[in-house]
């Protein structure tokens, strides 16, 4: 089982609205390795909800609930969604800048690749992570 980050500007969609939902859809990848990434989840997969431009912090973790289909904003074939829904609230959440603290996550795609919008988080990270926002 992999595991994934997202990130979202809470102004346009935030961990709040997303619990209210339910359920939503990921739609407005247009980067390939994004998209890529998006296309590699399966359902079930654990998913952390990254508050990117303001807050800029790990608030949740979401489950995948529907694997890759077609965004239904576009016509344009090259570009999929997965639905997710919410699963946990991070304790205490966890900053951009405690992520970049921690020598043990230098090599995290958040830190590393920082304008990538859905990312891999391996094994190692996710249990910091779960660490530092006091789910573990």
């Amino acid at each position: 089982m992999a595991y994934w980050l997202v990130k979202s500007e809470p102004f346009k969609y935030s961990w709040e609205q997303f619990e209210k939902d339910k359920q939503t859809f990921w739609d407005g990848v247009r980067n390939y390795a994004a998209r890529n990434n998006l296309r590699s989840m399966k359902k079930g997969e654990e998913v952390l909800f990254y508050h990117s431009n303001e807050g800029l912090a790990i608030v949740g973790i979401a489950k995948v609930s529907k694997e890759a289909y077609q965004d239904p904003t576009t016509e344009e074939d090259a570009w999929v969604v997965v639905d997710l829904k919410p699963y946990k609230k991070i304790k205490k959440p966890v900053t951009l800048e405690q992520v970049k603290a921690d020598p043990r996550l230098k090599d995290m795609a958040l830190v590393r690749l920082g304008r990538l919008s859905v990312q891999p988080v391996t094994d190692d990270e996710w249990n910091i992570i779960m660490e530092l926002g006091g789910m573990k």
